[in-house]
């Protein structure tokens, strides 16, 4: 399967807090699995801290929406957020099914979508 962007839609209930956990080893992973992960860890921990705080006050995070091969992005508007890549190909589709993986394994509901950019995924 080929995908250029992977959705994790959230139910009403969802309150961004409930990643406080999770968030920091997704962004961990997406950034090795990536090849953006910056050389200086404290850039690193800049990230995290910046995402950290936005989440413990039920706020939505920044996410990672820098120029490069893949972005994880926190629409406005809609619980949810999703990987995109400028080329359909699987890595898209791997990425989301390892960070749907943490998502579950931290007890956060989600469903999974392919390709819903610009559709009424909320």
């Amino acid at each position: 399967m080929k995908a250029t962007s992977g959705h994790f839609i959230f139910p009403e209930d969802f309150q961004y807090s409930d990643l406080t956990e999770s968030f920091p080893e997704i962004l961990k992973m997406f950034l090795e699995e990536t090849s953006q992960m910056p050389d200086d860890d404290d850039v690193l921990q800049m990230f995290i801290f910046i995402n950290q705080q936005a989440l413990q006050k039920n706020e939505k995070p920044e996410g990672y929406n820098r120029k490069g091969r893949m972005r994880m992005v926190f629409p406005l508007g809609s619980k949810q957020f999703y990987l995109k890549s400028n080329i359909a190909g699987s890595e898209v589709v791997r990425l989301s099914e390892k960070v749907s993986k943490l998502l579950t394994k931290g007890g956060v509901k989600h469903t999974l979508q392919w390709n819903a950019l610009g559709s009424d995924a909320k």
